[in-house]
């Protein structure tokens, strides 16, 4: 935990030294369909995951959905982001799990019903944890949701900008 929050710590110092260089574009994330819906995405230094829909809508169930990778980088943000937080404050947190759930209608994705959105209607975080006192684990908890770059993005949808570009 003394190295996490020594990271930290430094982190911050250097950024408010260089606040120009706290802006930046994030690393790519480049999907290709390979069969059926199932698509291979690839990132910097060999990062890759696959994906695949379910059968229900014409995928094979070979990979997580798109969807469910959405709510497993939801969770694993916000228990990164506890432990940051956990770190910093000199708290320890033993057992940290973190799981995401939400309730969604598949109306809105397969365009049934165009007053249904295609996302989640409502998204959980269910937070766990041994040994902790309640109030710090939730302090902590809100803490990390409000400060996690994924939670953050779908909460705050931000705007996306299409560009399409056509292969000679």
């Amino acid at each position: 935990m003394d190295r996490i929050a020594e990271a930290v710590a430094a982190a911050q110092a250097y950024l408010r030294e260089h606040r120009e260089e706290a802006r930046y574009i994030d690393s790519a994330a480049t999907a290709s369909v390979n069969d059926g819906l199932r698509c291979l995405v690839v990132g910097p230094d060999g990062a890759r995951v696959e994906t695949d829909m379910p059968a229900s809508v014409g995928g094979a169930g070979s990979a997580p959905s798109p969807g469910w990778l959405l709510r497993a980088a939801e969770a694993s943000c916000v228990a990164t982001m506890m432990t940051i937080r956990a770190a910093v404050l000199d708290r320890l947190i033993q057992g940290l799990a973190v799981t995401v759930e939400s309730d969604s209608d598949d109306r809105g994705i397969l365009d049934i019903d165009h007053s249904v959105p295609a996302g989640p209607l409502v998204t959980r975080v269910l937070v766990r944890a041994d040994g902790t006192e309640p109030s710090d684990l939730r302090q902590i908890a809100d803490w990390a949701v409000a400060h996690c770059p994924v939670t953050d993005a779908v909460r705050r949808a931000s705007d996306i900008a299409v560009v399409v570009d056509i292969a000679p």
